[in-house]
Parts: C-alpha cells; structure tokens; sequence
C-alpha cells in the first residue's frame, strides 16, 4: 500500500517529466534552448518554468531564453539566443549569417555575432553580440534562424572586416562555396552608396563576379612603374581551356612570364599563400611565375616584390649568356 508521501513523490515525479516532455519538444528544434513565449505555447506555465529554473534542472539565460538541455548558450544555441535577446525584428547577420546559411572553413571574428534590428528598433545590449540598425534591413531569410540573405551578409561581413584580406576572403569563400550567386553578390553590392572600403571592394567584388572583364582592366604595368620596374612588354586576357581567364603578362626581353590566374573555383584565399610559395620556388628554377588576381589586390607588395626578383634574375641570366 502506498503511502501519502510515495503517492505525492510519484505525482512530483510525473510533474517534472511532463514539464521536461513539453520543453523539449521545443528546445529540441532550437539546440537545447527555448523562448519563455513558446514554452507557455507548449502548455508550460510560468510557474512552472521558475521551478525548473530554481531546482537547477533548466538555466535562464536571458530575459527571453531559457535553458532546457544546456547550461549555457554555445554554437547555435548562442545564435538563437542573440537573436531573441536583442530586440523584436532582430536578425543575425554578417559572418554569423553565413555561418547559419551554411559557411565551412570560418571561424567568427573576435567570437561576436552580429545582429541587425529593423528602424526604429534600439534593441538590448549582449555581451559579445555587436547591434546594427542599417538603413536598409534588406532580403531575409525567416525559415529556421532568422538572417539576412547570403548576399546581404556577405557584403556587410566584407566590409565590417578587420583587414582587406579577411575582407577579400569572405567574398571569395562565399561564392566559392555557392551560397551567394556571383549575379546576386553584385547586385547587393550595388545597392551600397557608401563605405569605407568601397574602391577595394568594386574592385574585388568584380574580380570575383565578373572576371574576365575586371582582368581585361587590370593595368599590371601601371603596378610595375608604381615599384620602378619596367613595363612589361605584353600584356594579354587569354581563356584557358577550362574556362578560366588569366591575363598573360612577358617580357620578351629577358624571357619573364606572369600569368595573373583570374578568380575561379578554389578554397577562400589559400590559393594566395600556395602561390607565393610556388613562386618561390619557381624562382629558383627559372620557370612560369603565377599570381591570383585577389592576391594582387590583398598582397601586392608580396607578389610584385617576386616579380621585381624574377627580373633581376632574367638580367642576370642573359648577361651570363651574353658572357
């Protein structure tokens, strides 16, 4: 028979694994965390939220988050969390945008999301959440996490960069990894009137989205006179048989060859590093020099510091032919 105090254990039992039952149900679709709002929705009472919260079973986290199967916000969960914290209308955006639309190979900044609130909207303050209020919300994303569009974060992850090349890099990964259309990166681009990197990024987004005609611009001799190098004395865009555009650069004299590989299907800006080192070891065996047009915008003193060794080395070369 049972006793008066194992009938009210039993009942307490049930009680809590209702409670937890329902929560999960929403936490589970919101990486262990959930809002006080769909919680009541779920048929939890406020009651019980704070007696889970006061048992230790659930954590609050916030004035909107709770809890329910971590004890801290972390990964997406901290997405979600940023989003519900800041403010009504709140979005991620930049570099945790991306990240939600599906970004490999990138770690954020600084470890701080960014979140975009609609006009009008102050939103509260998060530690390690930065706050935005642009003019222009612009095209998002409602299904799951809400975000800008890819093509919206992109442009605003490029230009609240730390550096041109981390810049560069997010644009490039962007595209390469096929969440933004080059079409749609241009047209985002497009809408931007000002910017504190806009000369750079015209150039790099074009470079990117429309590269054989960027590279047809590209005055290479233009950068060698700027380092008191010799023109070259060709400069020509030819197709590869792959597609790809490279501009042929050679100078006939002393049988230096560039090609400025133009922007296509490679990993972000590891390509950048790869050709600096081939570079030098092609130095050291007289053949082809290569450089990737985003290094020549993000690294150019690198690359053309290689050029200026590679004719040095040609002089040398047919003087020691002519001897």
């Amino acid at each position: 028979m049972k006793t008066k105090r194992s009938r009210f254990s039993s009942t307490r039992r049930e009680v809590i694994a209702r409670r937890q039952t329902l929560a999960r149900s929403v936490a589970d679709q919101h990486d262990g965390v959930a809002r006080r709002k769909d919680l009541r929705a779920a048929g939890l009472t406020d009651a019980d939220i704070r007696a889970e919260v006061e048992a230790g079973r659930w954590t609050r986290l916030g004035r909107h988050t709770i809890g329910i199967t971590v004890g801290s916000a972390e990964g997406r969960a901290r997405r979600w969390w940023a989003v519900w914290e800041s403010g009504p209308g709140a979005v991620l955006d930049g570099e945790a945008a991306l990240l939600e639309a599906g970004l490999t190979n990138w770690t954020l900044s600084h470890n701080q999301i960014t979140v975009s609130l609609p006009s009008g909207c102050k939103g509260h303050p998060l530690p390690g959440v930065r706050r935005s209020h642009p003019r222009r919300l612009g095209d998002t994303v409602t299904a799951g996490l809400p975000r800008t569009a890819p093509a919206v974060a992109a442009v605003r992850a490029a230009q609240r960069a730390s550096s041109d090349r981390q810049s560069a890099t997010i644009l490039a990964m962007t595209v390469q990894q096929r969440l933004v259309r080059p079409e749609a990166l241009l047209a985002e681009w497009q809408r931007v009137h000002r910017s504190p990197r806009k000369a750079f990024l015209t150039t790099v987004i074009r470079d990117i989205c429309d590269g054989a005609h960027s590279l047809g611009e590209l005055d290479f001799a233009a950068l060698c006179r700027g380092r008191g190098l010799p023109a070259p004395s060709r400069q020509v865009l030819r197709k590869g048989p792959n597609g790809s555009y490279y501009l042929d650069v050679y100078w006939e004299d002393l049988d230096l060859h560039i090609e400025v590989d133009g922007f296509h299907h490679q990993v972000g800006m590891a390509v950048v590093s790869d050709a600096v080192r081939q570079n030098e070891i092609a130095l050291n065996q007289d053949v082809t020099l290569r450089i990737p047009v985003l290094g020549l915008r993000t690294q150019p003193e690198k690359f053309l510091e290689q050029v200026e060794r590679g004719l040095e080395q040609a002089r040398a070369r047919r003087m020691g032919r002519a001897g």
